[in-house]
């Protein structure tokens, strides 16, 4: 064989030995989680420390996966995350999902990988002179999550039409300061801060409520259907278009986070308590997950449509959703949402 034929089959030798291996292990091999504090983001929890991706990864055929999960704040500063490629998932109320649905076309294209729960917002006060949105006043403040685009201000939003007028929906806004839940509950329930009202989730709001010092305004239901989805995970496509096996094992392994945690609410409420320790123990969590009005767990969009319409309406989305199934990726087409 000449020398120059040699170093040619030479040539394709080594470009084979680096091209496939990266055909066999073209996905990626990094799940990285982003997520708020509270209950209803429970089958994050359960999905990490089960170990629920890395086993249907490997039941896919895919190398060893790392799982990773950041808490942050907000539903809104998990979306800054995805935005800036530094989370491949995250999750929030269906406020925050909408919004990142709504701000990202081509490339950076958001959509819905699934729901996890519906449960109301509660408002709470410990202020004795408020019992109803009329005796709110300018000096008032109410803690959310985040300002305009959570699931709490745009609640807020829809009981201030109902009350006041549609040409009213804002009227509430200039009185909500954004805290974390455990900040929000730490302020309420503290009683130094001129934060005295809280439209906040479980098991935040249920505590607020047991605790003696607050009572219940409001809630979602009182505003919406009751049932509607309140937490979506969500997913950019930077990490589903490249990733279609990963991304199937990953949404797989989120169903089987609900299921299972609908089967085994016990050692859910201990996963729960695991990562978020609560003084009142791991009873008074499984009686939450135990009871539908306060969460149900499941991965059906419920009122999403419902969601969106408003907040194109409002003016938050500037694009309209022609269905439900618009928000979300593929996997999500065959369910019996609305």
């Amino acid at each position: 064989m000449s020398g120059g034929n040699w170093s040619k089959l030479t040539l394709v030798a080594l470009l084979l030995s680096f091209l496939l291996p990266r055909q066999v292990w073209a996905e990626a091999d990094t799940v990285r989680i982003a997520q708020p504090y509270g209950l209803l983001y429970l089958p994050s929890y359960v999905v990490v420390d089960r170990h629920m991706i890395e086993e249907r990864a490997a039941a896919a055929g895919l190398g060893p996966i790392k799982v990773t999960l950041t808490r942050l704040a907000s539903g809104p500063a998990g979306s800054d995350m995805i935005l800036a490629g530094d989370a491949d998932l995250a999750m929030g109320g269906f406020g925050p999902a909408l919004t990142l649905w709504d701000k990202t076309r081509g490339a950076q294209k958001v959509r819905g990988m699934m729901p996890l729960c519906s449960s109301p917002m509660f408002l709470t006060s410990t202020d004795p002179r408020i019992h109803s949105l009329k005796d709110f006043t300018d000096k008032d403040r109410i803690a959310v999550s985040a300002i305009k685009v959570t699931d709490q201000a745009i609640t807020l939003e829809m009981a201030a039409a109902k009350e006041w007028g549609w040409d009213q929906r804002f009227r509430l806004d200039s009185l909500t300061v954004a805290m974390s839940n455990p900040d929000g509950q730490a302020a309420l329930l503290g009683g130094l801060s001129e934060v005295r009202n809280h439209a906040t989730i479980i098991p935040f709001s249920i505590a607020e409520l047991e605790s003696g010092k607050a009572h219940l305004v409001m809630t979602s239901d009182d505003v919406m259907r009751p049932g509607a989805t309140s937490v979506v995970v969500y997913a950019s496509a930077h990490f589903h278009d490249p990733n279609p096996k990963l991304y199937a094992a990953t949404a797989q392994a989120f169903e089987d986070a609900i299921d299972w945690i609908n089967a085994n609410p016990h050692e859910a409420a201990q996963i729960y308590l695991a990562r978020e320790s609560r003084k009142e123990g791991v009873d008074w969590i499984e009686r939450m997950i135990r009871d539908p009005a306060r969460v149900s767990f499941s991965a059906t969009p419920r009122g999403m449509q419902e969601h969106a319409d408003f907040m194109h309406e409002v003016g938050t989305l500037k694009n309209k959703a022609d269905s439900w199934k618009d928000l979300f990726w593929e996997n999500m087409a065959t369910k019996d949402g609305n």
